[in-house]
Parts: C-alpha cells; sequence; structure tokens
C-alpha cells in the first residue's frame, strides 16, 4: 500500500492509464478508419511532445517543427518507394527511363540507414540551425521568424527537387501509393492495427523521455534557461548548449512523427511540411499547456481531431477556427487547458474578494495567551 501511495507511482498512474486507453479502449470501441485516424493523430502528438519540452521548458518558440517532420517523412517515404520498386529499379513516380539514382536517394534503400537517417537527419540540421542561432544569442521572435523561414524553404527545395529532370521527390505530388512497410502488406488490416500500436508506444516513449529530462538536473538548468541565461552562465554553464541540446531532441522527436506518419496515412506532400503545419503544430502545443508534460499531447490530439471533424463539416472555416482558438489561448488561458483549474480558482478568489467575504473573528484573548506571551517577552 505504501508503492500504491507514493508519489513515484502516482507519477506513473498517466502512463499507465495512457496505455489503457490507447492499447485496450481505443482498438475495442474504434473501427478501422477511425483508429487509424487516430493514429495519425497520434503522430503530431509525438512532435508536440518534442515542441512542449523546446517552447515550454526552453522558451524556444519553434515555427520549423515540419522541417524535422518532413525529414523524417521523406526518408521513410523514399525507402517505402524504394522497396515497392525492388532492387536497382527506380521507383513508379520517376521517368521510365531513369537508370541512375543519385547516392542520396539510394542510401535509403537500406532498411538500417533509412532508421538511422530519420533520427540523425533532423538532429543533425537542428544541431547546425542552433549552434549558428543560439551561439549568437538569436531568440525570441527572432528565433521564431527564422524557423518559419526554414520551414518554407524546405518546403520550396521539396517541390524543385520534384521539378528537375530526374524527379527524385515527385513535387507538389508528394510520395504516395504505398504497397509495403518493412515487408508488412499496407492494405492488410492487421498491419494497420499494427501501426496504430507502434505510434502508441512510441508516443508514450517519448513522454517518458521528456520526463526523465524535465526531472533531472538538465531540465532545472533548462527551465533556469527560459527565466535567466544571466543566471546560468554566472553557475558555469553555456546556455546556447543547454538549448541546442532540447532543440535536437525535440527535432528527433519531430523525425520519428514524420516516418511514422507516412505509412499510416499513404502520402507525404510539400504541404505537410511547410509553415501552416508547423503553426497547426504548435497551435496544438500552446492550447494544451506547453509547460506541462501531457498537455501538449492532448491539444496536440485534439486539435488534429477538430481539424478533421470541423474540415468535414465546414472546411472553408478550419483556418479562422484555429486563429480564434490559439487568440483565446493566449488571452485567457496562456498556460493553455492545463492551466484552466488554477484560472477558475484565482476567478472564484477574486469574485469572493469582490463580494466582500465576512472577515474572520478576531482570536479572543484569553488568560492562558496573556501569560504565554508575557512568559516569551
Amino acid at each position: 500500500m505504501k508503492f500504491l501511495t507514493s508519489s513515484r507511482f502516482s507519477a506513473f498512474v498517466p502512463f499507465l492509464l495512457a496505455a489503457v486507453v490507447l492499447f485496450v479502449l481505443a482498438p475495442g470501441i474504434l473501427s478501422d478508419f477511425r483508429l487509424n485516424l487516430l493514429a495519425r493523430y497520434l503522430c503530431f502528438a509525438i512532435v508536440a511532445v518534442g515542441i512542449g519540452l523546446a517552447w515550454g521548458s526552453g522558451g524556444m518558440l519553434t515555427l520549423g517543427q515540419g522541417v524535422f517532420f518532413g525529414l523524417g517523412a521523406y526518408a521513410m517515404g523514399l525507402h517505402m518507394k524504394l522497396d515497392d520498386a525492388g532492387p536497382g529499379r527506380a521507383p513508379d513516380y520517376m521517368p521510365p527511363t531513369t537508370d541512375w539514382l543519385p547516392g542520396w536517394i539510394e542510401m535509403f534503400r537500406s532498411g538500417p540507414i533509412t532508421i538511422a537517417a530519420i533520427v540523425l537527419l533532423p538532429a543533425a540540421v537542428a544541431l547546425v540551425l542552433g549552434l549558428a542561432t543560439f551561439k549568437r544569442k538569436v531568440r525570441g521572435a527572432y528565433f521564431a521568424i527564422l524557423s518559419q523561414a526554414l520551414a518554407a524553404a524546405f518546403a520550396l527545395l521539396i517541390i524543385v527537387l520534384g521539378s528537375q529532370s530526374g524527379n527524385y521527390t515527385n513535387g507538389t505530388n508528394g510520395l504516395s501509393n504505398f504497397r509495403s512497410f518493412f515487408g508488412y502488406d499496407l492494405n492488410d488490416p492487421v498491419n494497420q492495427r499494427m501501426l496504430f500500436y507502434l505510434a502508441a508506444g512510441f508516443l508514450l516513449v517519448m513522454v517518458f523521455i521528456a520526463r526523465q529530462l524535465r526531472n533531472s538536473r538538465y531540465g532545472e538548468l533548462l527551465r533556469a534557461c527560459q527565466s535567466s541565461e544571466e543566471r546560468v552562465r554566472f553557475l558555469g554553464y553555456d546556455p546556447a548548449n543547454v538549448k541546442v541540446v532540447a532543440y535536437v531532441i525535440a527535432a528527433a522527436m519531430a523525425g520519428i512523427g514524420g516516418a511514422l506518419f507516412v505509412p499510416i496515412v499513404g502520402i507525404i506532400t510539400p504541404m505537410d511540411v511547410g509553415v501552416a503545419p508547423s503553426i497547426a503544430m504548435l497551435i496544438g502545443v500552446a492550447i494544451g499547456g506547453r509547460g506541462t508534460l501531457w498537455g501538449p499531447v492532448i491539444g496536440a490530439v485534439g486539435v488534429a481531431w477538430a481539424q478533421s471533424t470541423l474540415s468535414e463539416q465546414f472546411p472553408a472555416f478550419w483556418t479562422y477556427v484555429q486563429g480564434a482558438l490559439f487568440i483565446v489561448v493566449i488571452a485567457f488561458l496562456p498556460g493553455g487547458l492545463a492551466s484552466l483549474g488554477s484560472v477558475i480558482r484565482n476567478a472564484r478568489g477574486w469574485w469572493d474578494d469582490k463580494r466582500g467575504r465576512p472577515a474572520e473573528p478576531p482570536v479572543a484573548v484569553t488568560d492562558d495567551l496573556k501569560t504565554d506571551v508575557g512568559s516569551r517577552v
């Protein structure tokens, strides 16, 4: 019973609840179509965990996570297209006369290299960008604009690589019509459920990693960088290095989310990796609560679900609804929905003060109290 009431056990209760929901309730209640949609939302939730670490703990407003999401997605997409084509053959979207592929395409024929690239490519880009910006003390709105410009440039690069004679990325059409995922037939509903379990498992692992980082000495330094970089520097640490580590981890998580997104959804295009998707990922984190562990997950899943639902009914109004949600949260719930309880408590306290609560009766001065006070004097 002591273990059940310990703080260590209570910290893992949300993990147990999430595991029950994802591995028991959702597969038992949802149809295959809805389960596939939920798997898609979980991919965005994986990205949101990284954003919550970088933005919520480190104060880095990352508006370019679509870049890292896209790197992981296109790495997986190229591998799947090359695997479908067979050894020595070009993917079906390339010109039929293609008899040679550049080395940076050919390397994705290998499964182990692809898995490594899904993590290392986004991490390497984030490392270079992080060192180039944080070492020069670029932060705040300037860093946000820079990361957003990077997302726009990456989407344009994907289009340009698809418009050349080799048509390496299939341009605006993107990569689609995948038949298999590491040898598993994607048309088999059993394998589609396997992808859902894979996404759910990776999400729980990413949340656990974020929890360990937040509760470690490094997490304290990262939060200190958000409040006062000078204090961190005074303690003998370089704030730029502390922030770069979080940025690289967030990028790697985004790459994993993008890689899972491709076999689950069946398509990846430049529209999925540009500025708009990057902002949508950030909005989910802001709505859920960027400073919490599970808030980004709930916010990302909720926003993705709302987008799918409202886009079916009101396709022209979702952008306005998304913007309105972001404004309302920033204005009235800066801590996201996770802070709703404290906001309500503060509002009740303010209302009670305004109504004028009756003053507490004065403490009666007894002979014993007088004697006690006199003895202390």
